[in-house]
């Protein structure tokens, strides 16, 4: 009789543990993590918005009463426009293509997309010279940019994971095959070049806002603007996608296709920042790791936020400090070498890929 009640105590003790509070299928564990997160996300976005303005007005050579001072706040609307397309290109593609890879180290520049871009710009260099260099830009030449890359991806991605034995680290390994091929030709035709054309080259080959055309926004910002409602309608599947294939087929995702779906998305986002800005290579995973710091949940559809509100602030800050304070230019160098050292302090913490 006393084993009896014993048990009975027993289970009554893990019913209750079972229905405890703390104990939630939210996307927050604790109330406390998810004021934390609302007041990060709300502070980040300020102080986004407050650098952004600080771009626009501060330093400025033309009093406020000239009429010169909008034509001169228009020109710096133009770079902070770019700033939010590379931020919401590279922040959600990272965070997306890390959650179906399940791997939170490598990033999307993995698929070969800067390679091919500076292929083709060294190409057109080696091939006709400067001035088709000079001329090769406005909405022709930039259609043609990410059609490839988005090509190349698809063909990447229609090859590779179809069939029985497609699988993603398969597209991984040719992904960078191909990009270190891409690369290898592309440094032969640069020796090959003379020092004008390499200069000239080279201000295309390093990611800067100052890449940036106007011209290209009203294309640039719908399609940005769609890939982006898409991902963030894509996030519940996401959420179960990170938590790899078996899981993800037990619960009815017809996980081949969604992740062919997820990459293709991708592929867009990665595409077009790299035509309209350059290669930023850990730029995206200098956001996506702080953006899973900032917010303590499975959930994307509270990473995505997060990590567009990081990028965006990490941008007008750096550009802010760099041109009005340090009176230096070389922002994305800075930006990559500090993305890089956070990168290499994670893979020697972790000690694996």
């Amino acid at each position: 009789m006393n084993a009896l009640e014993y048990r009975k105590k027993e289970n009554v003790k893990l019913d209750i543990s079972l229905h405890n509070e703390s104990r939630t299928a939210r996307a927050f564990r604790t109330k406390k993590d998810e004021k934390r997160y609302w007041f990060l996300l709300i502070s980040l976005i300020a102080l986004g918005l407050l650098f952004s303005y600080g771009l626009l007005v501060y330093n400025n050579p033309v009093p406020i009463d000239s009429p010169s001072f909008i034509p001169v706040v228009e020109r710096r609307i133009g770079a902070v426009v770019a700033m939010l397309i590379a931020a919401v290109c590279h922040s959600l593609s990272t965070v997306a293509f890390q959650s179906i890879t399940n791997n939170r180290i490598i990033t999307p520049s993995l698929l070969g997309f800067e390679s091919l871009y500076s292929a083709i710009h060294t190409s057109t260099m080696f091939l006709f010279g400067a001035s088709a260099m000079v001329s090769f830009s406005g909405i022709g030449p930039f259609f043609l940019q990410v059609s490839l890359m988005v090509l190349m991806s698809l063909l990447l991605y229609g090859w590779l994971l179809s069939g029985k034995y497609g699988n993603l680290q398969l597209v991984l390994l040719v992904g960078i095959i191909i990009g270190t091929g891409l690369n290898t030709v592309s440094v032969f035709m640069r020796k090959l070049l003379a020092p004008s054309e390499f200069d000239l080259l080279q201000t295309r080959l390093i990611g800067s806002i100052n890449n940036a055309d106007a011209e290209y926004f009203p294309i640039v910002i719908p399609m940005v603007t769609a890939v982006a409602l898409l991902l963030f309608v894509f996030s519940k599947k996401l959420n179960i996608l990170s938590l790899g294939k078996d899981v993800s087929i037990t619960f009815g995702v017809k996980y081949q296709s969604n992740i062919i779906y997820a990459l293709v998305l991708v592929a867009v986002l990665m595409s077009i920042s790299t035509a309209v800005v350059g290669p930023l290579t850990f730029f995206g995973f200098l956001v996506a790791i702080l953006s899973y710091q900032a917010a303590p949940t499975y959930d994307h559809r509270y990473i995505f936020p997060m990590a567009l509100a990081i990028g965006f602030f990490v941008l007008t800050a750096a550009y802010f400090f760099m041109y009005h304070v340090i009176n230096l230019q070389a922002v994305s160098v800075f930006i990559e070498l500090f993305g890089g050292i956070l990168f290499l302090i994670v893979i020697l913490r972790k000690r694996s890929l």
